[in-house]
């Protein structure tokens, strides 16, 4: 494995003819017509590489097979330079001088036409590395030309480890996706089944392009449990039903019945367990011993199959706040289906140290392929799913209090299947002169943020920063054809922009606050335009929480909520997002750690906003309309109608006057990060509009996803499908992990939802 320290990053396409990287080996899940191998007549290859340093590089390559379906694949080249295969992944590999020659690994064997298989090596060079020019599958020049086939065309087939179904969608995603439509995912109904009482409650997706017109069929086992088709929300509670019952849905489009879904997740308990595997504990090099904790999760649709799996955070027991000094153990980052195969570990490194403010990781489908990537900041020695080591596996820059204040800082693109490495590139914004951040011992300059943003109203870019205590520095990233690009720089140092300098908070948040259709960066007290400039700034400098959304419906546009550390400023505002104009604040109070705005009491139009600094409940308007609630921290739309509950610790509480009710207590888990006391998730993941909870058992050994067992009469589109509310479950695990907001008013009294503008990949 080579070990140099990585240098640069040279990205190198060869078109001998293929494009981007796709699944690894498609399997059918029933009979696949096959010709002998040797019949192969096109094939498109793209080779590309992915890392390089100083005597050796990383590289993937995709073959997509042209021609007739096959059963058994054999891809050739030579390199010209001398260059040498070390290891190699998803394929067996050799070489014979310059000759190299890579065979499939078995469970990729079969490609039908249009199949792709993808696999990737390490490997040694000397003088120059020049990509090959010329590759043959089978024998059979890959030039790109689609030959006629001889045999009919191979239906669409899924991966061989899940059941086939039928997507869901009445209409597919456009070849051309409309003007100002954003990209999100190409989600299942999401059917789960809830025990409830003496019977199930059964629910569903509405996904976000079929808001009108789509009616829908519930089945338990063959037999149809609705007299007519469920026009209203997409639930239905099966009074007297047997627990366990399995249940398939059906949309009903123009009177016609479509496709069966997938059968219902079972909620027998009223959760879901996703079996974990605990990282193996270990000993710092002063000695101490730890343990690990699953930590913040994310979510995506890594595979491409319409669902959810679950990217976890494993956290060391000696795990620091970047004021405390000491060596930590390695953060370790774990992709898991809802039935508990884990798929890939990334191991961090002992050069990424462990703690709220190191590790911001996003899960998002970037390059828009119908598969999510997974991005996080790396350094020498992190080790990716597939066992590819980045920069130099033997550096160690931690210096005698555990701080690493040296060395390369890279920022790389993960592929969600495998944990392969699909790109590394230089982390920007870079480290530079520590003590430039405010401190010369390490605290502030390695506090990061992350987030997703559709800076070009149709497409997700990465967001990647360092800094809000004084230097705040936000970079913008494209993850496209396999490769990251730096779109812009944003930094609070360069002329014009020292507004933002002080302003960050311990989260950032997501929205299209002046309604161009091109989203925001809401960088604390200061917004980011989505072309990287300064919008505005409110001045009040750093907090601890913020909240956008459409707070005040009769208002016109999103407003923030925004607690206060400064003791000269407000101890909270509510400001317009799009210009930063303050409507209302509370008096300074020194350092306002908590706040919160949603509508959680219908007796006030709006949301309504408290803080632990301010001993009253606040209406749109600031003005004191009764008690604070029992706690400052998560929100979750849980029971039936559309106000918004309170998450806290592993309970979920009702808002009243005269005291809250509560409506979940969670069995045998635990909440994370210390006195935040926050899930590891809370989303719309499955079933209808409402929340999901995650939580880890009090044992480590698995998540255990809550979700409602309540029937609604509210039909809203999944929330996965609003934008603002999507990327903000992907920026939810950043340093002080905050509730998400759709862009649109959800509570009493709401309008209709607006129907979206996506299309779906």
């Amino acid at each position: 494995m080579p070990t140099k320290h990585l240098r640069r990053r040279t990205p190198a396409r060869t078109r001998a003819v293929l494009a981007a990287v796709a699944a690894v080996g498609t399997l059918a899940a029933g009979t696949l017509p096959t010709v002998a191998a040797a019949d192969a007549a096109g094939c498109r290859v793209d080779y590309r590489i992915t890392n390089q340093w100083t005597g050796g590089f990383g590289a993937d390559v995709t073959v997509t097979n042209l021609g007739d379906p096959i059963d058994g694949w054999t891809l050739t080249w030579s390199f010209a330079a001398g260059q040498q295969v070390v290891q190699a992944w998803n394929a067996t590999v050799t070489s014979t001088g310059a000759q190299v020659t890579a065979r499939d690994a078995g469970y990729n064997a079969v490609l039908g036409t249009g199949g792709t298989a993808s696999f990737g090596f390490n490997g040694s060079w000397t003088a120059s590395n020049p990509v090959p020019t010329s590759f043959a599958l089978n024998g059979t020049t890959c030039t790109g030309a689609t030959p006629p086939p001889t045999s009919p065309p191979t239906p669409t087939i899924g991966p061989p480890t899940m059941p086939p179904t039928t997507p869901p969608p009445t209409t597919g995603p456009p070849t051309n996706p409309p003007a100002g439509a954003k990209q999100l995912e190409n989600l299942d109904r999401g059917l789960v089944s809830v025990r409830s009482g003496n019977g199930n409650l059964v629910s569903w997706r509405l996904l976000g392009t079929e808001t009108t017109g789509v009616s829908f069929n519930l089945y338990r086992g063959a037999t149809r449990v609705n007299a007519t088709p469920i026009t209203g929300a997409t639930n239905h509670l099966d009074t007297g039903a047997a627990a366990g019952s399995t249940y398939t849905v059906r949309a009903v489009v123009g009177g016609v019945e479509q496709a069966a879904s997938a059968p219902a997740l079972q909620f027998g308990a009223g959760y879901l367990d996703v079996p974990l595997q605990i990282p193996p504990g270990g000993t710092t090099g002063s000695g101490e011993a730890y343990t690990y904790t699953a930590n913040d999760a994310s979510v995506g649709d890594l595979d491409g199959d319409g669902r959810y799996e679950i990217v976890l955070k494993w956290e060391p027991s000696n795990a620091k706040d970047n004021s405390q000094s000491g060596y930590t153990g390695n953060v370790h980052v774990d992709a898991y289906t809802l039935t508990g195969t884990r798929l890939w570990r990334v191991d961090l490194g002992r050069n990424i140290r462990a703690g709220a403010h190191y590790t911001q990781f996003q899960v998002y489908d970037y390059d828009g392929d119908g598969r999510a990537e997974v991005a996080m900041k790396t350094a020498d020695g992190t080790r990716s799913g597939t066992g590819q080591v980045i920069g130099n596996a033997n550096a160690d820059h931690r210096n005698s209090s555990g701080y690493v204040l040296a060395g390369p800082e890279y920022l790389t693109m993960f592929d969600g299947r495998t944990g392969a490495v699909l790109s590394t590139v230089t982390y920007d914004p870079p480290r530079g002169t520590v003590s430039s951040w405010g401190d010369n011992y390490g605290n502030r300059v390695d506090r990061f943020l992350a987030g997703t943003a559709y800076l070009d109203g149709q497409r997700p870019s990465l967001i990647m920063a360092r800094g809000y205590y004084t230097r705040a520095v936000v970079a913008a990233w494209d993850f496209r054809n396999g490769t990251l690009t730096k779109r812009w720089t944003f930094d609070s140092n360069a002329a014009g922009n020292s507004a933002a300098a002080g302003q960050g908070n311990h989260q950032l948040s997501v929205a299209d606050v002046d309604a161009d259709g091109r989203q925001e960066i809401v960088y604390g007290a200061a917004t980011i335009d989505d072309n990287g400039r300064l919008l505005h700034s409110t001045g009040n400098g750093h907090g601890d929480a913020m909240h956008v959304g459409d707070l005040d419906p009769t208002r016109a546009g999103l407003e923030v909520f925004k607690v206060d550390e400064d003791a000269s400023k407000p101890s909270s505002y509510f400001a317009d997002a799009r210009t930063g104009q303050l409507l209302w604040s509370t008096p300074a109070s020194g350092d306002n750690g908590r706040g919160v705005s949603a509508d959680i009491w219908a007796g006030s139009p709006g949301a309504e906003s408290w803080s632990a600094a301010v001993s009253y409940l606040a209406n749109t308007r600031g003005q004191n309309v009764g008690r604070k609630p029992s706690s400052t921290n998560f929100l979750a739309w849980w029971d039936g109608d559309p106000v918004r509950e309170l998450l806290d610790g592993t309970r979920i509480d009702k808002y009243g006057t005269g005291g809250d009710t509560r409506l979940l207590t969670g069995s045998g888990v635990t909440a994370n990060n210390g006195t935040k006391s926050t899930p590891a998730l809370s989303a719309d993941l499955l079933g209808d509009w409402r929340e999901e909870v995650i939580w880890r058992t009090t044992d480590n050994r698995a998540l255990r996803i809550y979700s409602t067992p309540t029937p609604t009469s509210t039909r809203i589109h999944t929330l996965m499908h609003d934008p603002q509310y999507r990327v903000a479950i992907a920026w939810q695990n950043t340093a002080y992990n905050q509730p998400p907001h759709p862009s649109f008013f959800i509570g009493d009294g709401m309008a209709p939802p607006p129907t979206p503008a996506i299309y779906l990949r």
